[in-house]
């Protein structure tokens, strides 16, 4: 089998379309599983995927890369909680925020907390969505090792956490202030309207073509006045054309009155 034929039916396999993602580093993960499980060609590859549940599981893991913990980059949250989420609910009774690439769960329950802090749960629902299955279980569980939790505030960890044999259970009343979904970002539809997305380090992922699409819909999801959240390390470097403000670091706005030309 040819390598375009092995990526075109593992992606079939994973619902994935693997032609949107940058083919050099969806090549280097895909290659290093292989040489690691020692696959003898690409058939054998394949078949392994179909038939060892264990090994989809973990050629699922490295080809959409469940790495998060809460309070990631916590200057952004401290913005998040202090002008984003504070102005957003001054213009709105009730809103919604989407955690878009999820993942365990770290990000939209890190928000959670901040909502509850802000006396707002019972006006803010929270999306969290993920590709990955599998992650989107664990996520549910809300169950988390100190290091995915290192860089929560202490008083906020001690608040919202149960510690039991070195490992963190997220207490039920932030737990379920989310609501957790299977969705492919590149082939389902987008919630909307929405008040704030946070789409942090998954874009980072994906051809020039595939992002501009993405940044496009997302867009088009937010409601005037609406916030999105992206990672440092991909700002939306045509935001203007896109019709956004940069506010904040990493933050972008739509304008709530839009400038008609």
């Amino acid at each position: 089998m040819e390598y375009d034929v092995f990526k075109q039916k593992v992606g079939e396999l994973c619902g994935i379309d693997l032609r949107h993602y940058k083919s050099q580093q969806m090549d280097r993960r895909i290659n290093f599983l292989g040489q690691a499980w020692g696959v003898k060609d690409y058939d054998d590859y394949l078949n392994q995927l179909m038939t060892r549940p264990e090994r989809f599981k973990e050629f699922m893991n490295r080809l959409t890369i469940n790495v998060s913990e809460f309070f990631r980059n916590p200057e952004r949250f401290h913005e998040l909680w202090h002008q984003v989420l504070p102005d957003i609910l001054k213009h709105r009774s009730r809103i919604t925020i989407w955690s878009a690439g999820c993942s365990d769960g770290s990000e939209p329950y890190s928000v959670a907390i901040i909502v509850n802090e802000l006396n707002a749960a019972a006006k803010v629902r929270i999306l969290a969505t993920d590709i990955d299955r599998e992650i989107i279980r664990k996520a549910q569980e809300g169950i988390y090792t100190a290091n995915e939790v290192k860089s929560l505030p202490e008083d906020l960890r001690l608040k919202y956490f149960e510690q039991k044999n070195h490992l963190f259970y997220l207490k039920p009343e932030i737990k379920q202030m989310v609501e957790f979904r299977h969705h492919n970002l590149l082939n389902d539809p987008f919630p909307s309207p929405v008040d704030l997305i946070i789409c942090r380090n998954v874009v980072i992922y994906f051809t020039k073509e595939a992002k501009s699409m993405l940044y496009k819909k997302f867009i088009e999801a937010l409601r005037p006045g609406g916030y999105i959240l992206v990672g440092g390390t991909e700002p939306i470097l045509n935001y203007r054309q896109l019709g956004l403000e940069h506010t904040l670091t990493s933050f972008y706005q739509k304008p709530r009155n839009p400038v008609v030309l």
